[in-house]
């Protein structure tokens, strides 16, 4: 079955993965991982997106962005990959494609799952064995978030500020959050909408976006009716 297509509301955060081309790797050195950071930046603030969260892993990429215009992501994400693509080639004298395609994405229901993404974006490398506690991975939003560390590319969701009056109070509780793992479910849950661009919110959540984007935004029910009339399928959405 063939991925849906993306949808952007403004104002409305999405949790989006850039996988390398066969899983293969697309970053080598620390100069490679702050190169992609700095483009980043470049294209976020040009194509008017906020990066709430991220991790730059081996092969992939996490990101948990809030787009304030319609197109800002898109063309965020296609900037940042041309760019980052010709350095790549060119230090590595490789050709061809880095990318496994497009980037996926899926809108997040703020109230409800945002906090979860941060989670799921930062305990990354320590989920991959890499590390054994997310603030020793130095390619994440994590230590801006846990400690304080100056971050220039992160801009705070309103609900991270709302956490408390102050710097202090407010890694005081989010480091609360990290003392247990994301149940199994909340991770599957945030995987299989990721990946196969289907929301990821609670019913009343779904239903506000799905008539916004004029198509199913989850898997028909088992033995349901499957057909979900579209509207504007050639549209942004």
């Amino acid at each position: 079955m063939p991925r849906q297509p993306r949808y952007v509301i403004p104002g409305v955060p999405q949790h989006v993965i850039q996988r390398g081309n066969n899983r293969g790797r697309i970053f080598f050195e620390d100069q490679d991982y702050r190169c992609f950071l700095k483009w980043l930046k470049a294209a976020a603030e040009k194509h008017r997106c906020q990066i709430h969260a991220y991790a730059l892993m081996t092969n992939h990429v996490h990101l948990l962005v809030t787009p304030d215009i319609e197109y800002g992501l898109s063309k965020a994400m296609q900037s940042l990959g041309v760019r980052y693509v010709q350095y790549f080639n060119k230090k590595y004298e490789r050709t061809g494609t880095l990318w496994e395609g497009k980037h996926k994405a899926t809108l997040v229901e703020s109230d409800r799952y945002l906090f979860a993404c941060y989670r799921y974006i930062e305990m990354n490398p320590v989920r991959a064995g890499m590390v054994n506690h997310p603030g020793d991975y130095s390619w994440s939003s994590y230590r801006c978030h846990a400690v304080g560390t100056a971050n220039p590319l992160i801009t705070d969701h309103s609900l991270f500020l709302d956490l408390g009056d102050t710097e202090e109070v407010r890694q005081k509780r989010y480091l609360c959050m990290f003392e247990e793992d994301l149940n199994p479910k909340t991770l599957q849950s945030i995987r299989d909408a990721t990946n196969k661009s289907w929301i990821l919110g609670g019913e009343s959540f779904k239903r506000r976006m799905e008539a916004v984007v004029k198509r199913r935004v989850e898997p028909a029910p088992r033995g349901g009716a499957r057909h979900f009339k579209r509207i504007n399928r050639d549209g942004p959405f």
